[in-house]
């Protein structure tokens, strides 16, 4: 399979978008049909396998891509822009070795993005939907064929995925998102109101007024892909900051989108400071909404800095957000010890724990607790922890120093205050690399089991067999989080039981099953609570946060006469 990363041009026209009059009348050729997308269908997963060719064309774009340093610049209406600032991106599990400096925005930059995002809607807004459509489906392709090992290679060295995790995100999940949500805005304009005789209504479903500020995490390049896209597909123009440890994977997505026909403008592209580029967007009154992915302190401001400002915008900001969670695997005495390990290990260790999914407490019934943690400890010995380039690693490292300090502070503390079963080692100086951790406590409100660690930590809380009630009830209200959980059990009663006292404190639910690993169009994606908006990403419901709706009534012969029958004398 051939792989390519074409290097953009430093100027670009201006606009690609279709030519207008001098009325401003939009001259599209018209097309006399109702079209309708093809039927998406979840991208398989590749293998790797050995002897397999995306196995020999990864491993060949690793090679390539880990001996060159790019540059990468700022992307604002369509314009390479570099600032002369520059900060660098480097391989998490090789911090030494550099792989791209990539320009920061300043104010100024930010006040064109804010501009070209305006210019672009003009006519982005105006395009029918079907054409909007049209560019995210071709990207998709152009994703599953030519772009592929270009977009995993770089979220591997990037963001230290091994090559199956960085598939099912970089690839997979964000072709998914792409093809998905064309067909869900498809079954959105659908959606139009009945009309009485007489009289023709419909619903407009029109873009949001002003910008959308996208703001991308680290840990799944689909997520920068989909927090962009989802509102550029219902006609909206975005401003993307992407987070500071996955510039590369963004900026790659950017040009996927680019050579499938995105317009310049509609997505903007600003790395930098977060709190000087979320300030200033903040403040403008074109903000129409935010796309947001991270922790719960980061949104909490911003909400917080948007109520301040309620009265400059144009209109309400839609806000939109993916929070943080502390997710939980609850075991019933009926489960089956085997699948309980290794829904442990794969849901708390996959990704080293980065995934806003990933499991970190644990409650098992004591009659069952022996077998499940010896297996689960077995399997953990069995793990290696190294460079994702050998495909014998199962994880990596952790994204940064930040990241590898924090969890850090938490092994230290387990070693003082819980019990340390396995794991609990962690090394720096080559790459930021922890071992996986397994912990076992006693008090069911220790730290580890009720706050975030965004790591490749679990702490297990073992309860008696006859409390499993009173054991939901803590699950319950041990984290303000309510993102993902899982329930094991074989006894039918027990899951009902799990899913009723735990209605609230999961978005995404799973029955014996590991709590990771959501499948767009299958388990839209979002949590409450501490864990964001619950907009489900990968849905319809999320696409109806970023437009505005218009109902118009047309009657086509207007009354004549003001009066009513019940007027007339007796």
């Amino acid at each position: 399979m051939a792989t390519h990363a074409p290097t953009a041009p430093a100027e670009k026209p201006s606009s690609s978008l279709p030519s207008t009059s001098s009325q401003g009348v939009t001259q599209n050729a018209a097309f006399a049909g109702i079209r309708r997308v093809p039927q998406p269908v979840n991208e398989p997963n590749k293998s790797y396998a050995p002897g397999s060719p995306e196995r020999a064309d990864l491993k060949a774009r690793l090679k390539s891509m880990a001996a060159e340093k790019i540059e990468i610049p700022l992307i604002i209406g369509g314009r390479e822009i570099r600032t002369g600032r520059t900060e660098k991106s480097v391989m998490p599990h090789d911090h030494a070795h550099v792989l791209a400096e990539y320009h920061v925005a300043g104010p100024e930059h930010i006040q064109q993005a804010i501009e070209a995002s305006a210019a672009a809607r003009r006519e982005w807004s105006a395009w029918p939907w079907e054409d909007r459509a049209a560019v995210l489906l071709r990207a998709a392709e152009l994703l599953a064929t030519t772009w592929r090992s270009t977009i995993n290679a770089a979220t591997m060295l990037g963001q230290s995925k091994t090559a199956f995790q960085a598939e099912i995100d970089a690839a997979s999940e964000m072709i998914d998102f792409w093809r998905f949500n064309a067909y869900f805005a498809q079954e959105l304009y659908l959606e139009q109101p009945i009309s009485g005789p007489g009289v023709w209504n419909q619903m407009e479903y029109r873009p949001l007024e002003g910008f959308v500020y996208a703001i991308s995490p680290f840990n799944f390049t689909a997520i920068g892909g989909n927090l962009t896209t989802a509102p550029a597909l219902m006609g909206n123009t975005v401003i993307w900051k992407p987070a500071s440890s996955a510039v590369l994977s963004g900026y790659y997505t950017l040009k996927v989108l680019e050579e499938a026909g995105m317009p310049p403008g509609v997505i903007n592209f600003v790395p930098g400071d977060a709190r000087d580029i979320s300030n200033q967007l903040l403040d403008s009154s074109d903000l129409a909404g935010v796309h947001f992915t991270g922790s719960t302190e980061v949104f909490n401001g911003m909400w917080k800095k948007i109520g301040e400002n309620i009265g400059r915008y144009r209109s309400y900001p839609r806000l939109v957000g993916e929070t943080g969670g502390k997710d939980f695997i609850v075991v019933h005495p009926s489960a089956d010890p085997v699948e309980v390990a290794v829904a442990i290990v794969r849901g708390g260790f996959e990704y080293q724990g980065q995934k806003c999914s990933a499991a970190s407490r644990v409650y098992v019934p004591r009659s069952l607790w022996n077998d499940v943690r010896d297996r689960t400890i077995a399997m953990m010995n069995d793990i290696k922890v190294g460079d994702v380039a050998d495909f014998r690693n199962f994880m990596g490292a952790v994204i940064d120093q930040k990241a590898f300090t924090k969890i850090s502070g938490y092994l230290d503390d387990a070693k003082r205050n819980a019990r340390i079963l396995a794991g609990g080692t962690a090394a720096g100086d080559e790459g930021y690399f922890i071992q996986p951790t397994l912990i076992e406590t006693s008090d069911p409100g220790y730290r580890s089991l009720c706050e975030e660690i965004f790591g490749p930590v679990v702490t297990a809380y073992v309860y008696p067999d006859n409390e499993w009630r009173e054991t939901l009830e803590i699950v319950d209200r041990t984290s303000p989080y309510a993102l993902t959980g899982a329930v094991f059990s074989r006894d039918r009663i027990a899951v009902r039981e799990a899913m009723s006292a735990l209605r609230n404190a999961a978005g995404n639910f799973y029955i014996n099953d590991k709590p990771t690993g959501a499948v767009v169009g299958q388990q839209p994606f979002g949590g409450a609570r501490g864990s964001g908006t619950n907009d489900k990403a990968g849905s319809k419901l999320n696409l109806v946060r970023w437009v505005s709706a218009r109902t118009i009534k047309e009657t086509f012969v207007p009354p004549r006469d003001f009066g009513y029958p019940f007027m007339a004398e007796q």
